[in-house]
C-alpha cells in the first residue's frame, strides 16, 4: 500500500513539473525586452494593469481578489489602471484617490459592479465623489485628493511604467517588471493566475 502511494505521488509531482515546464515565453507569456524596475527590492512583484471600463477586468477582479489573499509575503501585489482613452482617464483617477485615501478595499469591487452590473456611467468628478461618498468615503477629501498633485505624479508614474511594460490589453499582470500574463497567451483568467505562480516560483528561486 505504502510503495502504491509512493508512486501515486510520484506520479503527481511528474505531472506538475510536466505542467509547470510546459509553459514557455512567446507561447503562454511573454517576455519583456527591457524589464522594467520594481517598487520593492527583495520581493517578486506582480502588477495588475486593469481599467474599471474592461469587463474582461470586471470578471476577472473577484478570482484575482482570492488569489492575492494567498499571496505569501514575498510577494508585492500592485494594481496599476491603464488609460487607454480620455474616457478611461477619470476612473483611474478615482482609483488613485481611493489607494491614497486608503479605502481600496471598500471602493474597487463596487466601481466594477456600478459599471457592469448597475451599467452605470460617470460623466463628471462630482458623479464620482457622489458614489464614493455613498461608499463611505468623504466627497470633500475625495475632491480634493482627486485633483491633487499625489495623484498627478501617480498617474504620470502609472502611465510611464506601463509604456514600459508595453500594455496593449487589460487584465494584464507584469511579473517583476520581466513578465506579461495575458488571458490570450495563457488560455483564460484561471490560467493567467497558473502561469503567474509559475513565473513568481521561477523569480523567486533567481533570488
Amino acid at each position: 500500500m505504502l510503495k502504491n502511494l509512493g508512486i501515486g505521488l510520484l506520479l503527481v509531482l511528474t505531472a506538475v513539473i510536466a505542467q509547470a515546464e510546459d509553459y514557455k515565453a512567446g507561447i503562454n507569456y511573454e517576455v519583456i525586452a527591457l524589464p522594467v524596475p520594481t517598487a520593492v527590492k527583495g520581493k517578486v512583484e506582480v502588477v495588475e494593469a486593469f481599467g474599471y471600463l474592461c469587463p474582461h477586468c470586471a470578471t476577472f477582479e473577484p478570482m484575482l481578489h482570492s488569489w492575492t489573499k494567498n499571496l505569501s509575503d514575498d510577494v508585492n501585489f500592485i494594481r496599476t489602471p491603464v488609460v487607454f482613452s480620455r474616457s478611461w482617464e477619470p476612473l483611474a483617477r478615482a482609483y488613485y484617490t481611493a489607494d491614497l485615501l486608503k479605502v481600496v478595499d471598500k471602493t474597487h469591487q463596487p466601481t466594477f459592479d456600478a459599471l457592469h452590473k448597475e451599467r452605470r456611467r460617470f460623466r463628471s468628478l462630482d458623479d464620482l465623489a457622489d458614489f464614493y461618498a455613498d461608499l463611505g468615503v468623504d466627497k470633500a477629501k475625495f475632491t480634493k485628493m482627486n485633483g491633487s498633485f499625489a495623484v498627478n505624479m501617480r498617474m504620470n508614474q502609472g502611465a510611464s511604467k506601463l509604456k514600459g511594460y508595453g500594455i496593449k490589453s487589460v487584465p494584464t499582470l507584469i511579473i517583476n517588471g520581466k513578465y506579461l500574463v495575458t488571458a490570450e497567451k495563457a488560455g483564460g483568467h484561471s490560467g493567467m493566475l497558473k502561469v503567474a505562480e509559475y513565473l513568481i516560483a521561477q523569480e523567486r528561486n533567481t533570488k
